[in-house]
């Protein structure tokens, strides 16, 4: 066989076994449906967030590669787990999300998310809770 598709097959082995331990790292860590509601409730104002994030050139740019990453992913119509599979279909769209935030919180720090937050106060707090945010 030749290397090329020894190549391939290691590749697609590789990307099959990630998106199996994601898979059951979302089982394991599967969010309460009070929690999935809340978030879906900010998402518009989460997105305004993260285009707003992205686009400050004040941030790093490595926050700011992260943040398009992650609308990239959001626009793509394909998910890691399909939204048609209850709750865990919405839920690693929310657990990306909140890895990428905690992650822009720890390098560019809180009060750059609050700056660029569209909503209201109780809505940022609701973020900050369900992110883990002011932690």
């Amino acid at each position: 066989m030749a290397w090329w598709w020894q190549l391939l097959i290691s590749i697609g082995v590789a990307l099959l076994l990630i998106w199996l331990a994601l898979l059951i790292a979302l089982l394991v860590a599967k969010p309460d449906k009070a929690q999935l509601k809340e978030a879906l409730r900010l998402l518009p104002d989460l997105l305004r967030l993260l285009r707003r994030l992205a686009g400050d050139p004040a941030l790093p740019r490595g926050v700011r590669i992260r943040l398009g990453l992650l609308l990239a992913y959001l626009a793509i119509p394909f998910d890691l787990i399909p939204d048609f599979i209850p709750i865990l279909g919405y839920a690693d769209d929310a657990i990306i999300i909140t890895a990428v935030l905690r992650s822009t919180v720890r390098r560019a720090g809180l009060d750059a998310v609050r700056k660029h937050w569209p909503g209201t106060d109780d809505g940022f707090a609701a973020l900050s809770r369900l992110t883990g945010l002011n932690r």
